[in-house]
């Protein structure tokens, strides 16, 4: 015997214990048919009643059990083939030792010897025991039951005991009669087969829906760090271009005063200095955003669109077949670098949303200006033909919502009467003090 052998040996009476000597059932494997048990128990309980009125016969005729342990014995069967739909473990308990207990009163009338001989109850020429038809049925459905609700391993412990002592109750009956124990074991062996391999396919549905949801998430979540990226390589071309103002106006200050003091120098040089340095960190940061950036060098330092290229945008969507209206009201008025990079990417993800969820539809988009904020509102109508499902799980909506709250506005989507779309975003812009001279941000960045 190796040392694995025994190392088993000495562990299967703990792990029978564990997986047998409890009521607890396994909810993760559970068919959800199961869910509708108060209609599947009425079948159940008219089959129990065939199979107590089968045992009955069977016990008090032919193994001279009389009628009252006739009754109980098969009525403890029919119980537990019914509990088994709700306490599988403890069913099978049951249904096993009732089967170890009825196997004295079988011996005895094979022998031709009743334990309670009674006037009227003849010894029978043959004994169908341990498994009959009735009790085959109780011993599958039980173990059927069992399979469902249980791990793999419960269930092979399970069956293995009950044919062990099936076969060993039997021994002491000879098999004159019934189904016999070929027969016995392979209907036993199907039902629990079937029964944990229904378990195992709702098991990997649970864990394929879940995987899905995991997965969803972390695409999501990974979606949304790209964004907070994107977002970030933006807002750094934005504050780069006022530091660089800032640099530049510090260097002119100087020479626009008449005998400028030493203090004065003094004070716009380190102006000049810490714009310097500002700007040297933005760049390093912009360094490690990039490092991992796909796109190609010419696009990661192209200059950052604003609201003065939504015709150009317009025109693009025009060119792939999509009908699109643009209307700007109020007054324009500068903005500050983000408000305008933050207005058109809200438009061009609308867009792009509308052309790949909407086909067909006709699009307008809305710029209205106002004295304290933007109001961009996109719409489409809802498309003339089946929509084509889409991989897509709404994260372009994460970066709208994003960029929103970046700037402390606000935005609302969803669905319109008409069952087209909306995207409405409100973007605060307080009046400026002034604003330099636009340049390229990427250019000034580097």
């Amino acid at each position: 015997m190796t040392k694995w052998t025994a190392r088993v040996l000495r562990e299967l009476p703990r792990a029978l214990h564990k997986d047998l000597m409890t009521s607890a059932t396994d909810p993760n494997g559970r068919p959800r048919w199961l869910e509708w048990r108060p209609v599947i128990l009425v079948p159940l309980v008219l089959l129990a009643m065939v199979v107590l009125i089968t045992n009955t016969n069977q016990y008090t005729f032919e193994l001279g059990t009389g009628l009252l342990l006739g009754l109980l014995f098969a009525g403890v069967q029919s119980a537990a083939f019914v509990a088994a739909l709700y306490r599988p473990v403890p069913a099978w308990w049951t249904s096993v030792l009732v089967m170890v207990v009825i196997t004295p009163f079988a011996t005895n009338a094979s022998s031709g010897q009743l334990v309670f001989p009674r006037e009227g109850v003849t010894i029978p020429d043959h004994v169908a025991f341990p498994w009959n038809e009735a009790n085959i049925a109780v011993q599958a459905g039980v173990l059927f039951l069992l399979a469902l609700r249980v791990r793999p391993r419960i269930t092979a412990e399970a069956l293995t005991i009950t044919m062990l002592v099936g076969f060993a109750c039997g021994r002491a009956v000879p098999w004159s009669d019934g189904p016999g124990p070929g027969l016995a074991a392979a209907v036993l062996l199907v039902a629990a087969g079937m029964g944990a391999a229904l378990r195992g396919l709702v098991v990997a549905r649970t864990r394929l829906v879940v995987q899905e949801e995991l997965t969803a998430e972390e695409r999501a979540r990974r979606t949304l760090l790209e964004e907070r990226n994107r977002i970030a390589r933006e807002l750094h071309d934005v504050v780069a271009h006022h530091m660089s103002v800032i640099s530049i106006q510090a260097q002119v200050v100087p020479h626009l005063v008449d005998n400028p003091s030493d203090e004065l120098r003094e004070n716009v040089e380190g102006i000049r200095r810490n714009a310097v340095d500002a700007l040297t960190e933005l760049r390093r940061v912009l360094g490690v955003l990039r490092s991992e950036d796909p796109l190609p060098q010419a696009a990661r330092h192209a200059p950052q669109p604003t609201l003065d290229r939504l015709d150009e945008l317009v025109d693009n969507a025009r060119g792939a077949g999509v009908e699109v209206t643009a209307e700007t009201t109020g007054e324009p008025r500068p903005l500050s670098p983000g408000v305008e990079l933050s207005a058109f990417r809200i438009v061009q993800e609308a867009l792009s949303n509308a052309m790949r969820h909407a086909p067909g539809a006709r699009v307008r988009v809305e710029i209205g200006h106002g004295a304290s904020e933007v109001a961009v509102r996109v719409t489409n109508t809802a498309p003339d033909r089946a929509v084509p499902p889409s991989p897509g799980a709404g994260h372009g909506l994460l970066g709208m919502r994003e960029r929103t709250a970046m700037l402390g506005g606000e935005i609302v989507t969803g669905t319109t009467p008409d069952g087209g779309y909306e995207v409405a975003a409100i973007l605060p812009t307080p009046p400026p003090a002034g604003r330099a001279t636009p340049t390229d941000p990427a250019e000034e960045s580097r």
